[in-house]
């Protein structure tokens, strides 16, 4: 699986904790996941823009 792959996968598992229904510490340390995930994901996308033409 590759990264970006992985880290959809885990957001996607995140969310499905969050909508079921958590405590606040729960869903406290979920958005703090969800937000750390969102950039790697931002990260990667970035890079990826940049190696085609970058050397």
């Amino acid at each position: 699986m590759s990264a970006v792959a992985n880290l959809l996968a885990r957001k996607q598992a995140l969310m499905e904790r969050l909508e079921s229904g958590t405590g606040p510490n729960e869903r406290e340390e979920i958005e703090r996941l969800l937000a750390q995930i969102e950039t790697a994901l931002n990260l990667l996308e970035s890079g990826d823009a940049a190696t085609p033409g970058e050397e």
